[in-house]
């Protein structure tokens, strides 16, 4: 099964058949959109999608995870499509989450699979955490240990097992980024991997690629990485490949990708 998680700026309206032309190309088994703006549920888009990587139409395919709006009046909608039926889907959108998060199950070589699909809050470090224990209460520490459990999405957050450079925090300050605070914060992260997720994308590395965004100011940029797909115990055994994927114009993040046993 290949898992794929894809923030394609701003609903992606004026580069959508270059986002469907990367989707059907990478044609993963279970999809996760961030930044579905302007969407409509059971919409053109959304079908669309759908048929791109080969998924039925249909709620037991697709969840259209309706978010929260921002203080602008934009929603920043999740969407999960998977090519396997769901037996499950819930949207969570409760006043702690920026955005919202999709919570389905299906199958994989009949083990139930839980896939937590999000988009963590942009702007503050404390924010996230909030957002990140909030998310851990849906997750009895028990049935974690013993199933199988991706979370997948733009988290927003950086984490310090990334090859970021000594100077990080200098290199921000020039590039105008103040998101990560000063010096850098990994608390999100930190807090994610002590619970006991791992990151897909560091275990079996496939390929030098690393980070997903290049943030900052023309003269002044800085790689950076907030897109995960995170694993479970259990789940980590059966990872078989994980890579970024270069999305080229079709969005300010590149596409990360796991494929599981």
């Amino acid at each position: 099964m290949k898992i794929m998680t894809f923030n394609i700026l701003f609903g992606g309206e004026d580069r959508f058949d270059a986002i469907l032309a990367i989707v059907a190309a990478a044609r993963p088994d279970l999809l996760v959109l961030q930044e579905c703006v302007g969407w409509e549920e059971d919409g053109a888009r959304l079908r669309a999608v759908a048929e791109a990587i080969g998924a039925p139409a249909g709620e037991r395919h697709a969840v259209f995870g309706r978010a929260n709006p921002r203080p602008n009046g934009r929603r920043n909608h999740v969407v999960v499509v998977s090519r396997t039926p769901l037996a499950q889907a819930r949207v969570h959108a409760p006043e702690t989450l920026a955005h919202c998060l999709v919570e389905v199950e299906l199958s994989l070589a009949g083990e139930p699979l839980v896939v937590l699909g999000t988009h963590l809050n942009a702007g503050s470090e404390d924010r996230r955490i909030s957002e990140a224990r909030w998310l851990l209460s849906l997750v009895p520490p028990a049935r974690f240990a013993a199933g199988l459990w991706a979370l997948v999405g733009d988290l927003n957050a950086l984490s310090r097992r990334d090859p970021y450079p000594a100077d990080l925090d200098a290199r921000l300050a020039t590039a105008g980024i103040e998101k990560y605070g000063s010096p850098p914060r990994f608390d999100t992260m930190d807090t994610l991997e002590a619970f006991g997720w791992t990151d897909a994308l560091l275990l079996r590395p496939s390929s030098p690629r690393w980070a997903t965004a290049l943030r900052g100011r023309a003269g002044a940029q800085v790689e950076t990485r907030t897109d995960y797909v995170l694993l479970s115990p259990r789940l980590s055994g059966r990872l078989s490949m994980a890579d970024v994927i270069d999305v080229g114009a079709a969005s300010d993040h590149h596409a990360v990708v796991a494929d599981l046993a």
